[in-house]
């Protein structure tokens, strides 16, 4: 009788459960993906442990271009929370952690004597990766590019110089020639980039805007997610890099950024539209690999606190995350040492296109860019809002969509 007297108070007592938000769910994803590459990247032994994969069709470039294509790729998108102050928290412990493996990752890739030192220059596909590799330090700029010491700083500079041989195909592969030589001058000075190489990429960007937030890649329209892998992005933060860089040429890059911006907020508009009620969205044209990279505008866009008036922080957290439950809350996504598959949702090689292989995919971090944001911020304490297809095929009033069109013109200044 004793012994149930000391049990019942136990029974009675309820066991709070902890419910995992939003923000800890992304903290959780991003964290996932990025520790075995940069714990081991930043003890140089990336190169060694790494289990990769290749796309059956691969071609017979230097299968090292893995390495530099998934440290570049996932720092791009991993950069705007690692930006992000340090703090007690659990999460500003992880983001400590990673911050630390990723500056040491950072000057293992162009230390020469480094068993993780990256294939800088054997294949044209450097210049791609080398890109995303800039990009990340534009987007935490003070927090991985400034700590870095001065030698790995004109390792840096030096390698990006040198990528100037590689020539560009006419496609979307002149902004990765634009957003280094961009980044040069922000980072080294004017004196130091190529200019031709930044304005001849922002006047065939120009030319190749087709209208209503969409971009051709290069002089023929291919429905696919070129503008949200490569195009809204680059093309604002070239710009953005030479105003920062105070360049003065024939550009107005002030006006050209601004209508580079509501051309993004428009195709943020689309992203979202593309979310259905059930969290997934269309799989259409080359490099469906990239899984979540589709979504970058938008993270971009809510990140820079930019989102259009039809779009509020809480419908897009809702619609992303659901996305990303979707896609991540299953395992074969990862192989068994922790990286990622080929596959869009899960592992299907057959998805893979000739120049595909696992550290192509890293991509997919670009979706995770709101973390940038403060856990205090709007976009994550905001109640969760249905996202338009939800509100559409749900009987509710949702927005009408329109088209936009450019309401800003731009001349040469002499």
């Amino acid at each position: 009788m004793a012994t149930l007297m000391l049990m019942l108070p136990l029974q009675a007592k309820k066991v709070k459960k902890v419910v995992q938000t939003d923000r800890d769910y992304w903290v959780e994803q991003t964290y996932k993906m990025a520790q075995p590459v940069l714990e081991n990247m930043a003890k140089g032994e990336l190169q060694k442990n790494m289990k990769t994969e290749f796309s059956p069709s691969f071609d017979n470039r230097n299968r090292k271009v893995v390495y530099m294509e998934t440290f570049g790729r996932l720092m791009a998108g991993v950069a705007p929370w690692l930006s992000l102050p340090d703090d007690e928290t659990a999460e500003g412990q992880l983001r400590k952690q990673l911050r630390e493996w990723a500056l040491a990752s950072y000057k293992n890739s162009v230390d020469p004597d480094s068993p993780d030192y990256l294939c800088w220059g054997v294949s044209g596909q450097n210049l791609v990766d080398a890109a995303y590799i800039a990009e990340s330090f534009i987007r935490a700029y003070d927090a991985l590019w400034v700590p870095l010491d001065r030698t790995t700083k004109n390792r840096y500079i030096e390698a990006f110089k040198k990528l100037r041989s590689i020539e560009p195909p006419y496609t979307n592969w002149f902004l990765f020639s634009s957003i280094i030589e961009s980044f040069i001058a922000k980072a080294a000075g004017l004196k130091e980039y190529d200019d031709f190489r930044v304005m001849m990429t922002i006047r065939k960007v120009e030319e190749w805007y087709i209208g209503d937030g969409w971009y051709a890649d290069g002089p023929v329209f291919a429905f696919d997610y070129y503008s949200s892998y490569v195009f809204h992005a680059m093309y604002l933060e070239t710009l953005k890099n030479m105003i920062d860089a105070k360049a003065n040429t024939r550009l107005e890059y002030q006006k050209y950024y601004d209508r580079a911006l509501k051309r993004a907020q428009k195709f943020s508009i689309i992203l979202e539209r593309f979310i259905s009620p059930e969290g997934t969205f269309p799989v259409i044209g080359r490099s469906t690999p990239y899984r979540l990279a589709a979504m970058q505008p938008l993270a971009l866009i809510a990140w820079y606190q930019k989102l259009p008036k039809d779009l509020s922080n809480g419908q897009v957290r809702a619609a992303l995350t659901a996305v990303m439950h979707r896609m991540f809350d299953q395992q074969s996504n990862y192989n068994e040492a922790g990286y990622l598959t080929i596959g869009f949702c899960g592992h299907q090689p057959e998805t893979a296109d000739w120049y595909t292989n696992n550290g192509s995919l890293y991509m997919t971090s670009l979706a995770f860019m709101p973390l940038g944001l403060p856990a205090n911020h709007p976009f994550w304490t905001d109640e969760a809002e249905p996202w338009t297809q939800v509100k559409a095929w749900g009987g509710q009033p949702f927005p009408k969509d329109h088209r936009w069109a450019d309401d800003i013109v731009t001349k040469d200044r002499w």
